[in-house]
């Protein structure tokens, strides 16, 4: 048995946390020793295209490389994540799932950390929107409506690991593809969408539980009050996932949609490419040429359309923190219970209870100057990272 000490988020007391490969006991301290440091459970983190230089959409990404980009991650306190697969064509979706798929088994049977941390795939598109605007980033050549035999070979090849898939409700095919994913287990999640109010309520009817990156992938002009925003913001079976790295959306858009939506129904992700914790320079997501700039922000090649993040989810906490104003107790379980309870993360979904897994994160805090600093990670009762 292995023991945890670390000041609650949520208030004064010292917590003294047993565990093995999961949590024993958790319980507050009568004569606590003074101690600087935080713990809560680990982050986790439902859109991953790629960490630390490595590209989660290439199948020819090796699994030394997969390995090394996770135990940068683990520097974050992310100790969850779904590797994310954007639009391409099938082969090479499914080249990258296999090849995920692989590493991840590789992992588990050398029972390393980084098997634990992958828990699953995430596939954005390519049943997306084909409009400019909400598309995104994503190719205009592989956007292909829903079809649930495509599905099928995905998920045979995963083995069963994919568990999100986000889709554009716009699609005629659309309301009878998430009914059956969703019967299978997986999240459906609305995104690079221009739907309208009746196939968004269809959508949700049929099954949908999320929507992807809520704010981005949008119109740059729309009806200002009827529109795909409002209309995912209104439903409360929806809940809705945001970047929140400074750049994507704006401080008024973080504070009043995370309100509207309910900080219950808030879910932080990072939306993190290959160039994340890299130098500024080119890189490639999947088949598109990216830059990342000296500000942070990641565009395609040549302009300023948004491809992703290179934000950590460390910073993402602290920016909800900051520009949110929500406490970090609330924006630590963005990124981690709501997580877990929306992307379906079994063993994750109560926090500090016993019984949970045990994935914690040890860190401090600077509220002056919003900074989340992770001092250990720890996967599965491992130890995965210390400063």
């Amino acid at each position: 048995m292995l023991s945890v000490l670390g000041k609650s988020i949520t208030g004064s007391s010292i917590l003294k946390i047993d565990h093995n490969a999961a949590l024993l006991a958790v319980d507050d301290l009568l004569r606590p020793e003074p101690i600087d440091s935080f713990v809560a459970p680990g982050f986790i983190d439902l859109q991953v295209n790629g960490f630390a230089g490595v590209d989660y959409n290439d199948p020819a990404s090796s699994h030394e490389a997969i390995s090394r980009s996770i135990q940068k991650m683990f520097s974050t306190g992310v100790t969850r994540f779904y590797a994310t697969i954007i639009t391409g064509s099938e082969e090479r979706i499914t080249g990258a799932i296999k090849n995920l798929v692989a590493a991840k088994n590789k992992f588990t049977a050398a029972n390393m950390p980084e098997g634990e941390a992958l828990a699953g795939l995430h596939i954005e598109g390519p049943h997306l929107s084909p409009e400019d605007g909400p598309r995104g980033a994503h190719p205009l050549e592989h956007i292909r409506p829903p079809s649930i035999d495509e599905f099928n070979r995905w998920q045979q090849v995963a083995d069963g690991n994919i568990r999100l898939i986000t889709i554009s409700p716009e699609w005629p095919e659309a309301p009878a593809y998430i009914n059956a994913i969703v019967r299978e287990g997986v999240v459906a999640s609305i995104g690079h969408t221009k739907a309208n109010a009746d196939q968004i309520k269809t959508a949700v009817d049929a099954g949908a539980t999320m929507s992807t990156h809520l704010g981005n992938a949008a119109h740059a002009t729309l009806h200002k009050t009827q529109n795909y925003i409002w209309d995912q913001l209104a439903d409360e079976r929806l809940t809705a996932s945001f970047i929140v790295d400074g750049i994507h959306i704006p401080r008024v858009f973080v504070h009043s949609a995370m309100r509207a939506k309910g900080l219950d129904r808030s879910v932080l992700v990072t939306d993190a490419v290959m160039p994340a914790m890299c130098e500024p320079g080119p890189y490639k997501l999947g088949q598109v040429e990216v830059e990342l700039r000296p500000n942070g922000s990641v565009v395609l090649r040549g302009g300023n359309r948004l491809a992703g993040s290179a934000v950590r989810m460390n910073w993402a906490i602290a920016n909800t923190v900051k520009l949110g104003a929500v406490s970090l107790s609330q924006a630590i379980s963005m990124a981690t219970t709501n997580a877990a309870r929306v992307g379906r993360l079994y063993g994750r979904q109560r926090g500090l209870v016993p019984g949970e897994k045990a994935d914690l994160v040890r860190f401090t805090w600077d509220p002056e100057h919003f900074q989340l600093t992770v001092l250990e990670t720890i996967v599965a009762g491992n130890s995965a990272y210390k400063s």
